[in-house]
C-alpha cells in the first residue's frame, strides 16, 4: 500500500469514527443515591428514541419519589384516570431500580439529564421519559 492509499484509508476511518460519535446523543449519568430523584415530577412526554425528529407522546401522569417509594398518579386509561399504589425504588449500579406493581419484576431507568426543574429518564428498553418538577 502506497502513501496516497494509506492517507485515503486513514481519512475514511476518521470520517466513519466521526459519524458514529455524532449519533451519540445522551450519556447516562450515574445515580449515587435515591434521594437524587426525590420530589414530585410531572411526566410531560415520552419518546421511543432521543431523536429530535421523533414526535413526543404527551403524558398526563405525575411521579412522586418519596421515602424510597414511587407513586404514580393520574395515569390515563380508557378515558379514565387511576393512581398506582406506591412501589419500592432504589439505586443500584448507578441506575434507578423500580418494583412493578403486583410482581417481583423490576424496571430499570438510567438518568440522562437532571436540573432543579427538569429530568430525563431512559427506560431499560430505550424509551425516554421527560419530566418537569412540580
Amino acid at each position: 500500500v502506497d502513501g496516497k492509499s494509506m492517507k485515503k484509508l486513514n481519512q475514511a476511518a476518521m470520517l466513519l469514527a466521526l459519524a458514529f460519535s455524532a449519533t451519540t446523543v445522551f450519556a447516562d449519568i450515574e445515580l449515587k443515591t435515591k434521594e437524587e430523584v426525590v420530589g414530585t415530577w410531572k411526566l410531560q412526554s415520552t419518546k421511543n428514541t432521543a431523536s429530535e425528529k421523533e414526535e413526543a407522546l404527551p403524558r398526563e401522569d405525575t411521579w412522586i419519589f418519596k421515602d424510597g417509594k414511587l407513586t404514580i398518579l393520574h395515569i390515563p386509561r380508557e378515558g379514565k384516570y387511576y393512581d398506582q399504589p406506591p412501589v419500592n425504588y432504589e439505586v443500584e449500579e448507578g441506575k434507578l431500580k423500580v418494583s412493578q406493581v403486583g410482581s417481583s419484576r423490576l424496571d430499570f431507568f438510567s438518568l440522562v439529564e437532571k436540573s432543579e426543574t427538569k429530568m430525563i429518564l431512559k427506560g431499560k428498553f430505550g424509551g425516554y421519559y421527560y419530566f418537569d418538577k412540580k
